[in-house]
């Protein structure tokens, strides 16, 4: 027996006079990952809504890469579901990713927007290769990409010129032994790489990075708009001179001495194993 809508009209019909940019900005509020393993299952007519490219402009399935947790499974399951949006996918949002998976965004996501993509794979010669594909990013999600250095930074801010959020957090240092304080190499090259090639930022976090007040000076200097700076755990840095004042000036300011940075998209509360089958061709 068919499902009826409360005021008995037939709830397959009712879909059915749904435009696709209509049931999309329904759908937008599912998981990606959901969409493809549960919606085609309800009727056809809901399938073939869902096979058309606005139903996948938005993509986010970063809580089920986590719960995979395997690139090898997860570059084909991006492929796959990018192909679906036929070029027309703004947003990203997934989780270890590797070259196949971000190459095949280069060649398919012209109008990407939004790219976050923490605990990936790609290296610095891969951001080079591609970065051209992206210049309409806004926002880009590095975090704890350890393969990406400054010279990928750089890359994706003289590219990328409409940028206005990134995040690039990365793993706290390990503690010397005896429980002293952690030990954290001295490096202004990523700080110095962002302020010089990304002044439009309006949001930045950058938990444990390396630099010193050197780099967070010409962040300030050359990144008039931001309005959102997360440094926490950077403990190179020392707020010396003005520093300090510049900073208490930004709406949100996390100092190095904040609370730990907590970043819940580095833990896995996840049990439930995934796989590539998840998702219906």
């Amino acid at each position: 027996m068919k499902k009826r809508l409360c005021n008995g009209v037939n709830s397959e019909s009712w879909w059915q006079g749904l435009s696709p940019e209509i049931f999309a900005l329904i759908v937008a509020r599912i998981p990606s990952d959901e969409i493809a393993r549960t919606i085609p299952f309800v009727s056809r007519s809901w399938r073939d809504l869902i096979d058309g490219p606005d139903s996948w402009s938005v993509i986010d399935i970063e809580q089920w890469c986590r719960r995979c947790n395997r690139t090898d499974v997860i570059d084909p399951v991006v492929r796959k579901l990018v192909r679906r949006s036929k070029g027309m996918v703004r947003c990203i949002s997934a989780y270890k990713l590797g070259y196949s998976a971000f190459s095949f965004l280069a060649s398919s996501g012209k109008h990407l927007e939004v790219m976050k993509m923490p605990v990936s794979s790609v290296t610095d010669k891969m951001v080079a290769k591609h970065v051209a594909s992206f210049s309409n990013l806004t926002v880009i999600d590095v975090s704890y990409c350890l393969h990406i250095t400054c010279r990928g930074l750089e890359a994706f801010g003289k590219q990328c010129k409409s940028l206005i959020h990134l995040r690039r957090n990365m793993p706290p240092p390990e503690i010397e032994l005896g429980g002293e304080s952690p030990a954290q190499k001295v490096d202004d090259d990523e700080a110095l790489a962002i302020a010089d090639t990304m002044p439009g930022l309006l949001h930045l976090e950058l938990s444990y990075g390396r630099f010193t007040d050197l780099g967070l000076d010409a962040i300030l200097t050359k990144c008039k708009a931001l309005h959102h700076l997360d440094i926490r755990g950077c403990w190179n840095v020392k707020l010396t001179g003005d520093l300090e004042e510049k900073c208490e000036m930004i709406d949100i300011f996390r100092s190095p001495w904040d609370d730990e940075y907590d970043d819940a998209s580095s833990s896995d509360d996840g049990n439930e194993a995934a796989t590539s089958s998840d998702f219906s061709d």
